[in-house]
């Protein structure tokens, strides 16, 4: 199993590809993994003949555990190792324990025996005929009979292995054993396979590794991380403008394939480039500043969310940035993600603009500094130069920062340049 990403410990094996016997090169598709953040296709790592499958579809499987084998021309699979049965140990362990109990069974059950001759103890009030006429009938010894009252255990239900059957101290301490065990187990054994539904709920749906790997990462990042939140409105009438402008140039032009979102991405790694001290991370007892800006784009899927990043993003133009945002947003719904795609990044983007949300507040991606929240641009009532109500456009922008990174007065720093170049888009066209 594959390391698909850098907090992968475990994989999911979706789907085959390739079946056993196939012949496969180096980069063929021959397996889908879900890992803890997306489900990959994961390409063959060499040439060669599929020989063996060790893993089933459904499977899940720890990092570096083996899933298959790829043999060259002739070569088989090492056969398996047989491991020693559970029930074939225990039974080689039972034989010399019982030799070396019994001449010691033997010797107390004498002395039990003799003074049980000498002194026969009354029968408990209100104990049934029927179990005394039982326990006359069972062959056991005095001792073994006194650990079974201790315990509450049936003689007439234990197996005896002393001479001619007789139930020694050994046989009645193993049955309570047994009987402790099995009335730990009943509960988890009564549960049904599926999870239980409360009166009022539809149904309850499994997590993916996925989902298990969003959980455990958003409470990482909300719980240590010192999460503070800054809001701007930005005049998005220059910018709605200049992308009529682009729009017009003809369907078939890439630039009229240039979106909001990709103004807002652009704008978001320049501001980065201007404000530096934005582009870091906190490591222990150091801040470690990049020297590249990569940029993350968080992509909503059907499992939950995947920040694909654009390396380098700051020598990138608007229109590089444009269809590459497009490309990883279209290979991530589709699963044909490389995982190198998708590692790192220095500060990331989310936009819920186009789901209709006017403004939201986002969870930072660990160990980034902070994340954009972007929403919708509204038409809202305005008051111009002139001091008269107008129509105006507006879009609200909310920087959830790392305390321990960015303090107040640098994420107003940056969100000032930010401003300045949305509500100026001409400066992101150079």
């Amino acid at each position: 199993m594959p390391k698909l990403s850098d907090t992968m410990t475990e994989g999911t094996l979706v789907a085959w590809k390739k079946k056993k016997g196939d012949k496969v090169s180096t980069g063929d598709v021959i397996a889908e993994i879900e890992t803890d953040k997306a489900t990959m296709e994961w390409e063959s790592p060499e040439d060669g003949t599929l020989t063996e499958i060790y893993v089933e579809e459904g499977g899940k499987v720890n990092v570096g555990d083996k899933i298959a084998f790829i043999g060259g021309e002739g070569e088989e699979a090492p056969k398996k190792e047989e491991k020693p049965k559970p029930e074939e140990k225990k039974e080689e362990k039972k034989e010399p324990e019982k030799k070396e109990e019994k001449p010691k069974e033997a010797k107390a059950e004498k002395k039990e025996e003799k003074k049980a001759e000498e002194k026969k103890p009354d029968a408990k009030a209100g104990e049934p005929a029927k179990d005394k006429g039982e326990e006359a009938r069972v062959k056991a010894s005095p001792v073994a009979r006194r650990v079974a009252a201790e315990f509450g255990v049936d003689l007439a239900s234990v197996k005896g292995t002393g001479p001619e059957g007789r139930v020694t101290e050994t046989d009645v301490r193993g049955a309570a054993k047994s009987k402790t065990a099995a009335s730990q187990k009943t509960p988890a054994a009564a549960k049904p396979s599926a999870p239980s539904v409360k009166a009022g709920e539809g149904t309850r749906i499994q997590l993916s590794g996925m989902r298990k790997g969003i959980a455990e990462r958003l409470v990482q990042s909300k719980g240590p991380v010192p999460h503070f939140y800054l809001t701007i409105e930005i005049n998005a009438a220059p910018l709605m403008a200049a992308r009529e402008e682009l729009k017009s140039a003809g369907e078939g032009a890439d630039t009229a394939k240039i979106t909001v979102n990709d103004f807002v991405l652009k704008a978001a790694v320049m501001a980065a480039v201007k404000v530096p001290r934005v582009n870091a991370s906190f490591d222990g007892d150091s801040i470690v500043q990049y020297a590249d800006v990569d940029l993350g784009i968080a992509v909503a899927i059907e499992d939950g969310l995947l920040t694909p990043v654009i390396r380098a993003a700051q020598n990138k133009s608007l229109r590089e940035i444009s269809a590459l945002a497009k490309d990883l947003a279209s290979r991530a719904r589709n699963k044909r993600m490389k995982p190198e795609e998708f590692h790192g990044g220095s500060f990331t983007v989310s936009n819920l603009g186009g789901m209709g949300i006017d403004a939201f507040s986002a969870i930072i991606n660990p160990p980034q500094g902070f994340i954009l929240a972007v929403g919708k641009v509204n038409k809202v009532p305005v008051v111009d130069d002139c001091d008269q109500i107008v129509v105006g456009q507006r879009m609200s922008i909310t920087m959830s920062c790392d305390h321990r990174v960015v303090d107040g007065a640098l994420g107003a720093e940056y969100l000032k340049e930010l401003r300045h170049l949305l509500e100026k888009p001409a400066l992101l066209l150079v």
